[in-house]
């Protein structure tokens, strides 16, 4: 019996946590922080996946999104908000966990939070998530930067561009509902 609870228990244990969400968000404070815009100040958020979002989402994954609902936050003391985001992608078979920070449609930064596969770790180093800093989307909803794989982390490294794809998309859609509120 305490093998089968060992077995049952021991994905959840092999997660291996680089930076919890608290964390990633003072990073991004301080990445963000300019003399004229201090301190920035995220607010938390939620963007409901409806119909229209959840098929746009189909077509970035090619699967639907596990949630009803995706929270984040956002400084909006400029007139350029910045949004961050925590999503989750399966690699090849485990969830990694993500944080995205994006501003004027671009990633501003992006880190794993946690990796639960057994391959592709590398994708956390910080020299591989540089590649993504200023990526946008092309008129075809790829990635507008070319993004240089990991041998044995093909899938994690999808994974990775599919949520910087995500996290464009959810800003786009966020700071769009925005403008549309101040125009009124």
């Amino acid at each position: 019996m305490a093998f089968l609870t060992f077995l049952l228990v021991a994905p959840s244990i092999s997660a291996k946590i680089y930076m919890n969400q608290s964390e990633f968000l003072v990073l991004v404070s301080q990445h963000t922080s300019t003399e004229q815009f201090p301190n920035p100040e995220f607010k938390s958020k939620t963007i409901w996946l409806k119909k229209d979002i959840q098929s746009e989402i189909k077509s970035i994954l090619d699967h639907k999104y596990a949630k009803l609902r995706i929270r984040y936050k956002i400084d909006q003391k400029n007139n350029s908000p910045t949004t961050v985001w925590f999503l989750e992608e399966i690699g090849k078979e485990r969830p990694i966990s993500f944080g995205i920070s994006i501003k004027d449609d671009r990633v501003q930064m992006i880190r794993v939070l946690e990796f639960r596969e057994s391959r592709g770790y590398e994708i956390h180093i910080p020299a591989f998530s540089k590649q993504f800093e200023q990526a946008g989307l092309n008129n075809d909803g790829k990635l507008d930067q070319n993004i240089d794989g990991i041998t044995g982390a093909t899938m994690s490294v999808s994974a990775m561009k599919k949520m910087a794809r995500l996290a464009i998309f959810l800003h786009q859609k966020v700071t769009t509902q925005l403008d549309h509120k101040n125009n009124k």
